[in-house]
C-alpha cells in the first residue's frame, strides 16, 4: 500500500494528512469533470473549458506529488524498489562510498593504523567518517591517552586496491597527524584483552616467556636484559626506579633480580598506556619468582642407553659444574670462546629463565651429561650446546638442537645462530642436520652458523613438524 510506512518497530502507520489530501483531489477531479460535461453540453465555449480543466488536474497533481515527497512523508526506499538493501557505514556516519563494506564482493586487506587526534569532541568522529568514505571497516579500536591529545590504534579491512599511502593521507585530511600503518594478519583480529591475558598466562607458566611476551604485546622491537652483575668484568647497567622510566622510543624496567630490562622501537614512541602494560607484565614475573615448566621426555639412543631431556634452570647450577669437571679443556673451549677457567662463571646466568631456554639431558643415575641453551639476544636468537666428551657421538647434541630450534619456531623467531669454530665438526653437521636454510660467516677468526626459520605462519608449521622428529627413536612420556 502506498499509503503505508513501517514504524520503527514493525507496526502499521497511517498517514492521515495524506489520506485526506488524495480523498480531496479525488473529489475536486470528480466535480470539475461534471462541470466540463455540463457545461460543454449547453454552451458554445466548450474547447476553451476543456483546457482550463486539464490545467487545474495537472496543478492538483502536481501538488499531490509535492505533498507527498516533503521530508517526513515520503514513503521509504525498500528492497522491492530498488533491488538493493540499505546500509549504513560502520562509523555510525553517511559518507560518500559508505554504503557496502570493504569485503562486499571484494578482496580486503588488514592494515594496522596508528595517529594522534586532538583531544576534543569530534576529532574521532571526523576521523571514521574519512575512512568510512573510503570504503574501510574498522574491525577494532584502542586508544591511548596523552596529555596534550589521543592515539587511537586501528585494525582496518580496506579494499585490496586501496594504498597505504590513500589510506594515511584521508586520515591527514581529517585531523591525524604523526600517522603510522603496517600490514596485519589474521593473529590481530585477537582483541587487545584477549591477548593481554594470554601474554599474561603463558609469563605466569614460564619465567622465559617474558621477553617474547613483551615483543608479542609491544611489536617489533628490540629487548634487551642486563643482570645487575655481569659476568666478564662488564659495566653494570645504570639504576632504574621501581616504576620504570620511558623515554619517548626506549622503555627502562627494573628486572626481577635487579638489573634492567631495556625495550627498544625506533619506529614508533611508546604511550604511557603501552608502558603500564609492559610494567604490569614485568611485575607478575617478579611476584611469581623463578619457575619453568617441569616436563620431561625419557629417550633411548641407539645403544640402549635410556636418558632424559628437561628443561634446566639455576636449581640445577651444582650439577652443571659437575660436569663441567668431567669435561676436557678442549670442549670447554669449542663452548664458551675464551680461558676455560671462566666456563663456571658464565653458568648461572645460562642457567636463568630469564635469559633464554635451557635444556638438560640427564642419565638414570640422575648426572647432567650435555646443556643446550636457546638465549634471547636482543631481537635475535642464539642456541648453544655442550655434550660431555664420553656421550658425544651419540645423538644427543643432534636432539637438543632440533629441540631448541623447535621452540624458537614456535616463539615466532625469524632465524637462529650458533657461534662456534669450523674445527667444531659436531656442531656444523649438527646444524646442517637441521635441514633448514644456512648462511655462514668468519667474524674474527669464529664461525657463526645462522639458520633462517619460517617466514610465513604456514611454513612454521611444517618446520615443527620437521624439527619434532629429531631423536624421536624410543621416547616415552615420563609421568
Amino acid at each position: 500500500m502506498s499509503d503505508v510506512t513501517r514504524a520503527r518497530h514493525g507496526r502499521p502507520v497511517h498517514h492521515w494528512r495524506r489520506d485526506v489530501v488524495e480523498l480531496a483531489a479525488l473529489f475536486t477531479a470528480v466535480a470539475v469533470a461534471e462541470a466540463v460535461a455540463n457545461l460543454i453540453g449547453h454552451g458554445p465555449d466548450g474547447p476553451a473549458l476543456l483546457v482550463i480543466s486539464a490545467l487545474v488536474l495537472a496543478a492538483t497533481a502536481g501538488f499531490h506529488v509535492w505533498w507527498a515527497r516533503r521530508p517526513g512523508h515520503a514513503p521509504p526506499v525498500t528492497d522491492s524498489d530498488t533491488g538493493a538493501r540499505p546500509t549504513v557505514a560502520r562509523t555510525g556516519q553517511a559518507g560518500p562510498g559508505a554504503d557496502a563494506p570493504a569485503s562486499a564482493g571484494t578482496t580486503a586487506t588488514l592494515w594496522r593504523l596508528r595517529t594522534t587526534v586532538r583531544d576534543e569532541p569530534g576529532s574521532l568522529a571526523a576521523l571514521c567518517t574519512a575512512l568510512a568514505g573510503h570504503r574501510v571497516d574498522i574491525l577494532s579500536l584502542q586508544t591511548h591517552p596523552l596529555g596534550d591529545g589521543t592515539v587511537d590504534e586501528f585494525l582496518l579491512r580496506a579494499p585490496s586496491e586501496l594504498t597505504a599511502g590513500e589510506i594515511t593521507r584521508a586520515v591527514a585530511l581529517a585531523g591525524g597527524t604523526d600517522t603510522w600503518i603496517e600490514r596485519a594478519d589474521a593473529h590481530d583480529l585477537v582483541d587487545a584483552p584477549t591477548r593481554v591475558l594470554g601474554l599474561a598466562t603463558r609469563t605466569a607458566l614460564d619465567a622465559a616467556e617474558l621477553p617474547l611476551a613483551l615483543r608479542q604485546l609491544l611489536g617489533r622491537c628490540t629487548i634487551r636484559s642486563l643482570p645487575a652483575h655481569p659476568v666478564g668484568g662488564a659495566r653494570s647497567p645504570e639504576a632504574v626506579p621501581v616504576e620504570g622510566a620511558l623515554e619517548d622510543t626506549v622503555m627502562r624496567l627494573r628486572a626481577p633480580e635487579g638489573g634492567v630490562i631495556t625495550v627498544e622501537r625506533p619506529y614508533l614512541p611508546f604511550t604511557p598506556t603501552e608502558f603500564a602494560r609492559a610494567r604490569a607484565l614485568v611485575e607478575l614475573d617478579t611476584r611469581l619468582g623463578p619457575r619453568i615448566p617441569r616436563s620431561q621426555d625419557v629417550l633411548t639412543l641407539p645403544e640402549g642407553n635410556a636418558i632424559t631431556v628437561r628443561r634446566a634452570d639455576t636449581s640445577d647450577l651444582e650439577a652443571a659444574k659437575a660436569m663441567h669437571e668431567r669435561c676436557s679443556a678442549r670442549t670447554l673451549g669449542l663452548r664458551y670462546h675464551g680461558p676455560v677457567t671462566d666456563a663456571d662463571r658464565y653458568l648461572n646466568h645460562l642457567l636463568s629463565p630469564r635469559f633464554g631456554r635451557t635444556l638438560a639431558v640427564q642419565t638414570a643415575s640422575g648426572r647432567i651429561v650435555g646443556l643446550g641453551h636457546l638465549l634471547w639476544d636482543g631481537d635475535e636468537t642464539e642456541v648453544a650446546l655442550l655434550v660431555e666428551d664420553e656421550w658425544q657421538q651419540r645423538g644427543i647434541g643432534a636432539e637438543l638442537l632440533g629441540r631448541l630450534v623447535g621452540m624458537a619456531v614456535e616463539a615466532g623467531c625469524e632465524s637462529v645462530y650458533a657461534v662456534t669454530q669450523a674445527s667444531n665438526t659436531g656442531m656444523v653437521a649438527a646444524m646442517r642436520g637441521l635441514g633448514l636454510p644456512l648462511d655462514y660467516q668468519i667474524e674474527e677468526g669464529t664461525l657463526v652458523i645462522t639458520a633462517r626459520l619460517a617466514a610465513e605462519p604456514g611454513d612454521a608449521v611444517t618446520a615443527m613438524g620437521r624439527l619434532s622428529g629429531a631423536g624421536e627413536s624410543g621416547r616415552t612420556e615420563a609421568p
